[in-house]
């Protein structure tokens, strides 16, 4: 009988220490990072600079994947249904994340209880951004030419319930004047407000940054709370008397639910590690993010803070994408 419980014992022992084994081996093969947006956009930029340290640092490729779509739900959907066994992640954002599961009411997983939040990359602030032949040099003057211009302004976005398109709806509603929003599908927005089709927009810092550098557009403030360590010199939203005004965009790493606990600890503290690093903290910056980082439990309860936060939003909004 002795014999029997010590074998047994011995058993448990050896499995639990390969399992561990295992664990601490994470990566033994590629890692797969899903986008669930095109390539070149603020997401993919992240993601591949991002997991090109990961490969150098984890000693196995990370490979991106681009699968967008549904504004965001076809590659995060990917995501929840594929094995949660570390070699499949996702780069993802507020859209598919905080505003989807609002904005689609018959979407047919949650984000929120469905992936497992692992770390922050970075706050990208919206920027508001208008074209010269607007005659608004500072946020002031842009309010007062568009309540002296009731409908007369075309506000475009990269789509209806996006970031942009909210971050347009709240500024209107709460300075009180009145715009016509002209949805686009991804980067038509933006060659439209260059063309002068259209006369403002909200944008991520990264997609517009060169062309506020060259003089194409004109940047008169920023959505985030605090100024943006990319454009100290535009001041925020709420600061120029909008208090709370907080409409931009964040991207992180997820994993599918049930991701073994050390591969989260592992690439949680790997990619924090990455992001401190003075060259890639002021490449970021550069890129118009600011690298944020944290614990896995300090993104989760950011996501569910700004699920909480977009969903009386777009409601408010009356936006719906089914």
């Amino acid at each position: 009988m002795n014999k029997l419980i010590f074998g047994a014992a011995a058993l448990i022992a050896g499995a639990t220490l390969a399992g561990s084994a295992l664990a601490q081996a994470w990566p033994a093969k590629p890692v797969k990072v899903v986008v669930a947006f095109s390539a070149g956009g603020t997401t993919d930029i992240l993601a591949r600079k991002v997991g090109q340290e990961l490969a150098d640092k984890l000693k196995q490729p990370f490979v991106i994947e681009n699968k967008p779509g549904a504004g965001g739900n076809t590659g995060t959907e990917m995501v929840v249904r594929s094995p949660a066994d570390g070699y499949t992640l996702i780069v993802n954002s507020v859209g598919p994340i905080a505003v989807n599961p609002t904005l689609y009411p018959k979407l047919a997983y949650n984000p929120l209880t469905e992936l497992v939040p692992i770390v922050q990359i970075a706050d990208v602030p919206n920027v508001l951004v208008v074209h010269p032949s607007v005659p608004a040099r500072t946020f002031d003057e842009f309010v007062t030419y568009a309540k002296a211009n009731p409908g007369k302004l075309n506000c475009s976005s990269t789509g209806i319930g996006t970031s942009s398109h909210l971050s347009c709806f709240i500024l209107a509603k709460r300075a009180g004047f009145e715009a016509v929003h002209v949805p686009y599908k991804g980067a038509d927005a933006l060659r439209d407000l260059l063309a002068g089709r259209v006369q403002f927009m909200f944008a991520t810092i990264p997609s517009v940054k060169q062309h506020i550098d060259s003089g194409a557009l004109r940047a008169v403030a920023v959505s985030s709370v605090k100024r943006s360590r990319s454009m100290p010199d535009v001041p925020t939203v709420a600061e120029r008397g909008y208090p709370g005004f907080e409409a931009g965009s964040w991207f992180g790493f997820f994993a599918p639910k049930g991701t073994p606990a050390e591969v989260v600890a592992t690439l949680n503290k790997a990619v924090n590690e990455i992001i401190a690093v003075p060259a890639m903290e002021a490449a970021l910056i550069k890129e118009g993010a600011d690298p944020v980082g944290g614990t896995p439990a300090q993104f989760a309860a950011f996501t569910q803070r700004e699920f909480e936060k977009w969903r009386v939003v777009v409601r408010e909004s009356g936006a719906t994408a089914d």
